[in-house]
């Protein structure tokens, strides 16, 4: 689980006692934190190694450690000691980390935070007495993401918000049967490497029934409600791929149908995604789709991400290749803003011919947004990357405030406009050849991508040059 944190540590006066002693850790820290302080406190000995920030007195510091899954205690022993040194806590992380002998999960603990200078060696000496391998991480310029489409396989971090097996409020938190086909059709997921046939799910009579209500009710108002993109794709969908009423389409033909039209490709996902896993694997015209379908019992609502969503809310509009390079570029160039793809993607409005069209999934799979998106009662404000990037979005009902684009290419230009404005150390292109983003952080790769532009300028040159002497 990802938690963060940007709150300062409480001052209150807390112990730590461990069985076999009888000082507390704190009173030691505070002991030796006073000794440091009335003499000269001399050369750091972690300085080096874990501070890339110092400014007025304070340090900031990344320190990975770990705990044993019998030492778990251990965790909110070193709050306490976050506590004492009066520190501040800027970011937090938490994962699965190495199997012990005892086949036990360790768990890791990333922690971003400021100390006091004068208290630095104290504090880690302090925390290497509850935890364990307490090391040090360096800031990098270029921070890990998927470089090649291979990559993908580690982009499965899912969030457990809304989940059947978690949430009590989720229509088939009650059904035993539903969580088992759940969880089975969850396993071909995980299962899954890039590269893999995509996995086939032979579909239950249950199942296509609760599609074909979801699909019925939808079609009878996309040709008044939806943009001329999506009708478009779903039309070619509903001519080549089997798109109807009578059966659920299969990830593998509508991915090769993807393929051929923008270059996209579907991969099978277990159930929602992370933020920056799902945008990642759109910067390599890769869509995560999931393959399980919302409960019976309620089939024109679902509280997560399934293929009614997916199929009918993003296949169509990934099939315009205007659409499919938006969505690529918005990752592309580190707009990875979760508003920005809530409010496009999602549930973005655009203009045609004078009148206000839906383009967002989430509007066009869900029959009751859709029909009040295109009401008169919600907002509507033009689409300003700047204002909606700090809008906030509802999960749980909807949106009062909607983003009318022009166009998709006024949109992609925003986007590029904003992104511009990101201040990062590196640069990022991708290379459909190879499926792989290049992070252009030396001049020799500069100079390649450079060369390569100019063959394909010289190609559309010759071929403008063709057209006029014709």
């Amino acid at each position: 689980d990802l938690v963060k944190s940007s709150t300062h540590a409480s001052q209150r006066s807390l112990s730590i006692f461990v069985p076999g002693r009888k000082q507390s850790l704190i009173e030691d820290a505070r002991r030796e934190r006073s000794s440091c302080s009335s003499g000269s406190p001399g050369p750091s000995r972690y300085g080096d190694g874990f501070v890339f920030e110092e400014k007025d007195g304070r340090v900031t510091l990344n320190v990975l450690f770990t705990l044993s899954s019998e030492k778990n205690a251990g965790f909110f022993k070193t709050g306490k000691i976050f506590e004492t040194f009066e520190a501040k806590l800027l970011h937090i992380e938490s994962r699965p980390g190495r199997k012990t002998k005892n086949s036990t999960t360790d768990l890791e603990f990333f922690m971003r935070c400021e100390v006091h200078s004068s208290d630095l060696d104290v504090f880690i000496n302090t925390l290497k007495r509850v935890v364990d391998d307490v090391r040090s991480v360096p800031e990098e310029k270029v921070p890990w993401f998927p470089r090649q489409i291979k990559d993908l396989d580690r982009c499965n971090m899912l969030i457990t918000k809304f989940d059947p097996d978690m949430d009590q409020e989720h229509p088939g938190y009650s059904d035993p049967e539903y969580r088992k086909r759940r969880a089975f059709i969850s396993e071909l997921a995980f299962r899954y490497k890039q590269g893999d046939p995509l996995p086939t799910v032979e579909y239950t009579a249950e199942e296509v029934s609760t599609w074909r209500e979801v699909y019925r009710q939808l079609r009878s108002i996309y040709s008044s409600l939806a943009c001329r993109q999506f009708m478009d794709g779903l039309q070619q969908l509903e001519k080549e791929c089997g798109y109807g009423e009578d059966r659920i389409p299969q990830l593998r033909e509508v991915s090769a149908f993807l393929k051929e039209r923008t270059g996209f490709q579907l991969r099978p996902v277990a159930g929602l995604l992370s933020a920056r896993d799902f945008l990642s694997s759109l910067a390599f015209r890769v869509f995560q789709c999931t393959q399980y379908i919302r409960h019976s019992s309620a089939p024109m609502h679902s509280p997560e991400p399934d293929c009614c969503h997916e199929l009918l809310g993003h296949i169509p509009m990934l099939a315009d290749k205007e659409f499919a390079q938006f969505s690529q570029v918005t990752t592309l160039k580190g707009t990875q803003k979760l508003e920005l793809y809530w409010f496009t993607v999602e549930f973005g409005l655009c203009r045609q011919n004078g009148t206000v069209k839906a383009y967002g999934a989430g509007l066009l799979s869900s029959y009751g947004e859709l029909v009040y998106a295109l009401s008169n009662e919600p907002e509507y404000r033009p689409f300003n990357p700047e204002e909606t990037a700090v809008q906030p979005y509802q999960d749980q009902t909807y949106q009062p405030v909607y983003f009318v684009s022009e166009s998709f290419e006024d949109a992609k230009m925003k986007m590029r406009r904003y992104s511009a404005a990101i201040k990062r150390p590196f640069a990022v292109r991708y290379d459909p050849f190879t499926c792989s983003v290049e992070v252009l952080d030396q001049p020799g790769k500069i100079q390649n991508a450079l060369s390569k532009m100019r063959e394909d300028l010289r190609t559309l040159h010759s071929a403008l040059e063709k057209l006029c002497s014709s």
